[in-house]
């Protein structure tokens, strides 16, 4: 059985390894300019490098697009003509919807459709990771083929039957919590400093938040900007969560403790009941991840963002832990840290306490607020190149240290168990 990779990224040459390594015949392509770095570098492995995604499509009987997902459209329209009879095609995009159309307009109606997404980036292998299986139109026999293949992975599989079930899923997982974690990167810019040098972000809680936020920042912000603008489920989520966190702010700044703790609890109360089964990280692990030299006295902080997506959920009636089907490091990391925070008593108190009247923090809480209000103004007015500008401004800001704080981030998941 031929395996056919259209893109040759990091993601694709990930797979096409895998594939070839679990002994398959693996063709993939790329653009012209890559070809003979590709060959390089995949020939010694036995995988073949082609001119186009014509050769790749007209002898693979499995043909995986791993492309970014503004782009699928063209691509497919460009080669999806000529896939060889009864294929299966998948696509490797984390929001389905445009992939699912370009299948449907540019695939012969022979063709099985059976995609997949896998819920870790290139820097993992792919052994024990987590892989959704969308069976879209196929046969059973086409889907057990498929099935069969990806195993070879190592993956843990997991079968979503609907892609708009995925993509409404995968709103939660992907495109709020980056929106979340990329406010927080780009509040720290404006302020002007590294929050790892400044004891209002020393703890646990703030580690987690420092490392995942390096670590999506030190990634291209295609990985991000397609799934939370091409995602239709994904704006309106986003829009809640900015809506959560203004309306927060603004009990915060009039001091209203009352109707602040109330709305707190309830979100609490909901999202955290006792039939949810706790994540449980471990506050000792977390505490040893800190990118500070010299870890100073801990100043109590108002965790402002994840009181916001807690009360998001809750506004949504969204039961985060029914998401974990599709969960990924970063999303486990950041339901694991709101459920640190809300179930311990004392410290949710401290937070509220914060946030309602400590005024040496609220110049930063401005600042998150203002930067959740522009990752969600470029969301919703589908602005894939302002996403781009934005984002890559906070990656130059913490420049050198995006290694580090991606290194010691993998380390983190590692030894909380999270993957």
């Amino acid at each position: 059985m031929n395996i056919g990779i259209i893109g040759l990224g990091d993601m694709g040459r990930l797979y096409a390894k895998a594939f070839a390594k679990a002994g398959y015949i693996v063709f993939g392509c790329d653009l012209p300019q890559r070809r003979e770095q590709l060959e390089e570098e995949l020939s010694p492995l036995g995988i073949k490098v082609l001119g186009d995604g014509k050769e790749v499509s007209r002898q693979c009987d499995i043909i995986f697009y791993s492309v970014e997902a503004e782009k699928i459209s063209e691509v497919v329209q460009l080669y999806g003509p000529s896939t060889k009879y009864g294929a299966i095609v998948a696509g490797q995009t984390s929001v389905k919807h445009p992939e699912i159309e370009a299948f449907e307009k540019y695939l012969p109606t022979d063709i099985n459709i059976v995609t997949c997404h896998s819920l870790h980036g290139p820097g993992f292998d792919t052994v024990g990771q987590k892989l959704i299986v969308i069976p879209h139109r196929t046969t059973k026999e086409a889907y057990q083929r498929m099935t069969d293949v990806l195993t070879s992975l190592g993956s843990e599989i997991d079968e979503i039957a609907d892609y708009h079930e995925h993509d409404k899923i995968v709103a939660d997982t992907q495109a709020v919590t980056h929106v979340g974690f990329e406010s927080m990167g780009t509040a720290w810019k404006e302020a002007g400093f590294f929050p790892w040098e400044n004891a209002s972000y020393v703890g646990g809680i703030d580690n987690v938040k420092i490392l995942t936020t390096l670590r999506i920042f030190s990634y291209k912000s295609h990985i991000y900007s397609g799934l939370a603008i091409l995602n239709p489920y994904a704006r309106h989520q986003v829009k809640r969560y900015a809506q959560s966190e203004s309306d927060l702010f603004k009990l915060m700044i009039k001091e209203e403790e009352a109707t602040f703790r109330e709305r707190l609890y309830k979100a609490r109360d909901f999202v955290f009941h006792e039939s949810r089964v706790p994540l449980m990280l471990d506050d000792k692990i977390m505490k040893e991840f800190s990118l500070s030299g010299q870890p100073g006295k801990r100043k109590p902080n108002s965790h402002l963002s994840l009181l916001s997506m807690v009360d998001a959920w809750h506004h949504l009636g969204v039961n985060p832990y029914d998401n974990l089907i599709c969960q990924t490091p970063p999303f486990r990391l950041r339901l694991g840290i709101a459920e640190y925070l809300f179930k311990n008593e004392e410290l949710l108190e401290e937070s509220i306490q914060t946030a309602l009247y400590d005024k040496s923090i609220r110049n930063d809480d401005l600042e998150f607020h203002s930067a959740v209000r522009e990752w969600s103004s470029i969301i919703f007015y589908g602005d894939l190149q302002g996403y781009k500008q934005h984002f890559d401004q906070v990656k130059n800001f913490f420049g050198d240290r995006l290694v580090q704080g991606r290194e010691q981030s993998v380390e983190l998941i590692r030894r909380l168990q999270i993957e």
